[in-house]
């Protein structure tokens, strides 16, 4: 058995456990869990882990170790947990913008570390995860992690640069996403449509749009271009948008959470 510790069980954590627990990884994963929350260790005693009194206890029981917990928490958590942090220890970052370099100063030389980007979807198996690693960390290693990851969603591989960079593109997104939705259902609102039918409309088109982007073989342009009809109703609306500067829009949202990513790595 392989022993897998989480050092904070809030939303992201309890997703992770909850994708081991549901999927074939249960028979060959022992979990471990520590947060300061006695609610949310229940929560990780539900899908089978095993609690620890500490932080440092997480590492001293386990080979893998996720972080799972804010970059603003975590100076606090490598202070407490370096003297356990062994060469064979595998520390799995979710911390927005932090780096493997900064981990391994704060713990030991040549640490093993995997930066994991995740977003909430996991909670529901659909998550969209970007991973990347030190040097130290093996084929093997790697291989594991990733197919944590691989039981509640997707993964890709990212160089280690482009780590802050991808928050924008899937862990931050769903609320960009979510904004998005609520201006459309505010709208349904406003001219008499009924909330929850709206809601219920709008979050297929959401969930049809993105399979005919992934299934369907064409660009997002030429899928734009399936629903313009000239002169039409889309049209109209696409003018709108455009006026409107979306698209410059979201690449100013994305570049203020890139900067963000830097300002939390310093």
């Amino acid at each position: 058995m392989t022993d897998v510790g989480f050092i904070g069980a809030g939303n992201m954590g309890y997703a992770i456990m909850k994708g081991i627990a549901g999927s074939a990884l249960k028979d060959s994963i022992d979990l471990y869990a520590f947060d300061l929350s006695k609610e949310k260790l229940s929560n990780a005693k539900q899908v089978g882990a095993q609690i620890c009194r500490s932080a440092a206890e997480v590492f001293e029981k386990c080979k893998y170790v996720f972080l799972a917990i804010k970059p603003q928490q975590l100076d606090d958590v490598l202070n407490e947990v370096a003297k356990s942090v062994t060469s064979g220890s595998v520390i799995i970052s979710i911390c927005a913008g932090i780096s493997d370099e900064y981990i391994a100063k704060k713990t030991i030389d040549g640490a093993k570390v995997v930066l994991v980007m995740p977003n909430t979807p996991l909670l529901l198996g659909e998550g969209a995860t970007a991973l990347s690693r030190s040097e130290s960390v093996t084929d093997d290693e790697f291989a594991l992690v990733r197919s944590i990851f691989d039981s509640c969603g997707i993964t890709a591989v990212l160089p280690k640069d482009k780590m802050r960079e991808v928050i924008a593109v899937n862990g931050s997104s769903p609320a960009f996403i979510y904004l998005y939705a609520k201006a459309f259902v505010d709208y349904a609102v406003s001219v008499g449509i009924d909330e929850g039918t709206a809601l219920k409309l709008f979050a297929k088109s959401l969930t049809g749009s993105a399979k005919m982007i992934t299934d369907s073989g064409k660009s997002i342009e030429e899928l734009i271009q399936m629903v313009s009809s000239k002169g039409g109703t889309t049209i109209a609306g696409l003018e709108k948008l455009r006026e409107g500067g979306l698209e410059n829009t979201v690449k100013k949202c994305c570049e203020a959470c890139t900067a963000r990513a830097y300002e939390l790595s310093k």
